[in-house]
């Protein structure tokens, strides 16, 4: 099964990349890997976090989410509206004022409603509140305390997007996703639950990197919405570890030397393990060497793409760096 976008000249003028993660994209594909088994090796020690910080969620509102976003199948549209801030609440607020006639369209993809269900598809405004308040003690207790370390990962992502369109145009920016995403000009394809043709017919694309999407892309049933395609960034195993840990001293007094620090401010940009050597005046091997206590202090984050490994800084390196600049 695949998924089959259709570009024109207009749409490839039009392409775009997320600035950041979109908190609801990932709260709700979360909720799906919360509620299946794939991905264990990854996500298991975020899943036995997650669901102890969860015991505290009142449990219809535990229900509500597990009925909106299950862990295998389609979840409504209207879970996740084109972010209008760059903040959760304001777009929580959005999804908690779509209007009725689109929750019962979009509640249609699920189950037949339970009763205590449905008053949501009549845009009851209790019902509405409900969900409002789901998603954001949800958002509090499994995705908030990760937000940091979320954030680097799509930074990372995005520093190996633009290096690509850079090096090679927008073919290079398509294909630098393989083999997730496919790109034979004018198509970009991708594994997908279900066989689909979407055109873009002038619309553009925007391309929403995600860490809780796992394995293939997701996008919005409705083909008439803004077109969107959510890909999975690079993450192993650890990633999920506390972004907010601090290095010990010896890593910091090390970070300090001069050539750590004028490292630090050349991956400020982004730039390969090759670049960094060229710019700090050292060899590839002693570059990676001050890339990797970087990482280990939690202040860089580096991407293996082929051949090449892209350092972009953390929010904790980049707050460092504000503060020592």
């Amino acid at each position: 099964m695949r998924i089959r976008l259709h570009f024109t000249t207009e749409d490839l003028a039009r392409l775009r990349i997320a600035r950041g993660p979109d908190p609801l994209w990932e709260i709700v594909l979360s909720l799906n890997i919360l509620a299946n088994t794939q991905g264990r090796a990854v996500f298991d020690p975020w899943r036995a976090r997650s669901r102890e910080r969860l015991s505290g969620v009142p449990r219809p509102q535990a229900r509500l989410l597990r009925y909106l976003a299950p862990g295998t199948g389609p979840f409504p549209d209207f879970l996740t509206p084109t972010p209008t801030a760059p903040d959760v609440a304001t777009d929580i607020e959005t999804v908690m004022t779509t209007p009725a006639r689109q929750l019962r369209r979009d509640l249609g993809v699920l189950a037949t409603a339970p009763s205590w269900a449905r008053p949501l598809a009549d845009a009851d405004r209790t019902a509405l509140a409900g969900l409002g308040d789901a998603l954001h003690g949800y958002h509090h207790a499994a995705i908030a305390p990760l937000w940091p370390r979320i954030q680097a990962l799509v930074d990372a992502d995005r520093a190996v997007r633009a290096r690509a369109l850079l090096d090679h145009g927008t073919d290079g920016l398509l294909n630098s996703s393989r083999p997730t995403l496919r790109w034979s000009p004018p198509v970009l394809e991708a594994d997908y639950p279900v066989d689909r043709d979407l055109h873009l017919a002038g619309r553009g694309l925007l391309l929403v990197p995600s860490v809780f999407c796992w394995r293939t892309p997701v996008t919005f049933i409705d083909d008439d919405l803004p077109p969107v395609l959510v890909y999975p960034v690079v993450q192993e195993p650890g990633w999920w570890g506390d972004p907010g840990r601090r290095a010990g001293r010896g890593a910091l007094a090390a970070m300090l030397g001069p050539t750590r620090a004028a490292a630090l401010r050349v991956i400020e940009d982004g730039c390969s393990t090759g670049e960094l050597a060229r710019r700090i005046g050292v060899t590839p091997p002693t570059a990676s060497q001050h890339a990797a206590v970087l990482r280990e202090a939690r202040l860089v984050v580096s991407t293996r793409r082929n051949n090449t490994v892209i350092h972009t800084l953390t929010p904790l390196g980049a707050a460092l760096l504000k503060e020592n600049t």
